[in-house]
């Protein structure tokens, strides 16, 4: 026999042995299904609604000048404690020194002005009554009568119009000192300082409006986590409910809080209407700081002790495994539908448990709120202890995968890439 005879029979003899191995390892296995169960346990079920916000102090006090000029002196810097009345910064006085001088001065000729008017006001009411008096005797006219009754009235006014100076000038000193005192920044509050905005040497205009010197945090240990949810999610959201939330800063610590307000004004961005919630947190050890980012887990309701059933028993439909027996592929596999319904042409929810024989049995049930990986039992015949179906190990074989767990598109919970095939719930 020639070498090529040889080779092509070594090749054939392989070929027999691997479908041979083949058939005898896989092809009595291609009907058989193993499933897999989770246990049905008491516990607490929590729903809630994320939401991304921002630390923010609960009272901030914006430090400004209601007078312009130069920064002469800081007393405070970021994070420096401050008690109410404190000075914190100092802006150049000796122009407000300057005008006041100016202001005392107006006020000094007013008074002059009106003294001259009072007693031009006297001579006058003498001339007045004389002229009455030499007319009564008809020793002069009566235009010299009415000439000094004029001049008379006259100087009434002038020192009605002194007396009005005086006080224009006194109101106009007024302002000049009290303007002198606020180049004097005092803290309207207890607190710390947050931001600092301005330098010695800066100029400061408050023509047009108040400058911001400082931010002030009333008190960092009071904290709030201000965020926002849409309209879907905020009527289950009301005052007092639990919150959790986490910050980047401490990734394995999780923060609680209470809402304190839900805001009634809507907020709509691109056609989505989103309302604020505000968060409100104890910030004792001052481990929060104002502006970090906030995971918050808004606490709709929560069910404690009560039977809960994982969702993945929800999802699973054993009807899928008539296809696979019927054309041994995953398309048929792929093809379930949804269990039969009622006379409302409503699904029923079902899970299926396994009977003695390793067949899948039905067990309506009715769940109520979900944390997304288990549901509330409200009512069916689950007790605790119970094993429902979750899933399935796929065999080796043409259509298992190959491996245990792997499962073809669309079944055991697994959704589908393919459009028209079942997903998960």
């Amino acid at each position: 026999m020639t070498k090529a005879k040889w080779i092509v029979g070594g090749a054939v003899l392989l070929a027999g042995l691997g479908m041979g191995g083949y058939v005898y390892f896989n092809g009595d296995q291609r009907g058989q299904v193993k499933y897999k169960t989770a246990r049905i346990e008491r516990g607490t079920v929590t729903q809630a609604v994320t939401a991304t916000g921002t630390i923010n102090p609960v009272i901030t006090v914006q430090v400004g000048s209601q007078v312009s000029g130069i920064i002469r002196a800081l007393y405070a810097d970021f994070n420096s404690v401050v008690k109410a009345g404190q000075v914190v910064a100092l802006i150049d006085p000796v122009p407000f020194l300057a005008k006041i001088t100016e202001m005392e001065g107006n006020l000094q000729n007013a008074r002059g002005n009106l003294a001259r008017a009072r007693a031009d006001l006297a001579l006058q009411k003498l001339n007045y009554d004389r002229a009455n008096t030499l007319f009564e005797q008809q020793l002069n006219a009566q235009q010299d009568v009415d000439n000094a009754r004029t001049a008379y009235e006259t100087s009434r006014a002038n020192v009605q119009i002194a007396e009005a100076q005086v006080t224009q000038a006194g109101a106009q000193l007024k302002t000049a000192r009290v303007n002198l005192e606020y180049t004097t920044i005092h803290s309207p509050v207890n607190g710390i300082v947050i931001s600092r905005n301005v330098d010695v040497g800066q100029t400061v205009a408050a023509s047009f409006q108040t400058p911001i010197l400082f931010l002030v945090a009333k008190d960092l240990t009071k904290m709030q986590v201000d965020t926002s949810v849409s309209e879907s999610d905020v009527g289950g959201i009301t005052e007092g409910k639990a919150t959790t939330f986490v910050v980047d800063a401490y990734p394995n610590q999780v923060f609680t809080g209470k809402v304190v307000q839900v805001r009634n004004a809507p907020i709509t961005v691109q056609n989505v209407v989103t309302y604020d919630i505000v968060v409100g947190v104890d910030n004792t050890d001052l481990r929060l700081r104002p502006g970090m980012t906030a995971n918050v887990s808004l606490i709709v309701e929560r069910r404690d002790d009560v039977l809960k059933v994982p969702n993945q028993a929800l999802r699973f439909k054993p009807s899928l495994l008539k296809g696979r027996e019927q054309t041994g592929g995953p398309a048929a596999l792929a093809s379930g539908k949804r269990e039969g319904g009622g006379k409302d042409g409503k699904s029923k929810l079902k899970v299926w448990l396994r009977d003695p024989q390793g067949e899948p049995v039905p067990v309506e049930l009715k769940t109520g709120i979900t944390d997304g990986s288990y549901s509330e039992v409200i009512e069916g015949s689950l007790k605790e202890d119970d094993e429902v179906i979750i899933g399935v190990d796929m065999p080796r074989g043409p259509y298992g995968g190959g491996a245990s767990g792997s499962l073809p598109p669309g079944f055991g919970g697994q959704p589908s890439q393919r459009p028209g095939t079942p997903r998960g719930l």
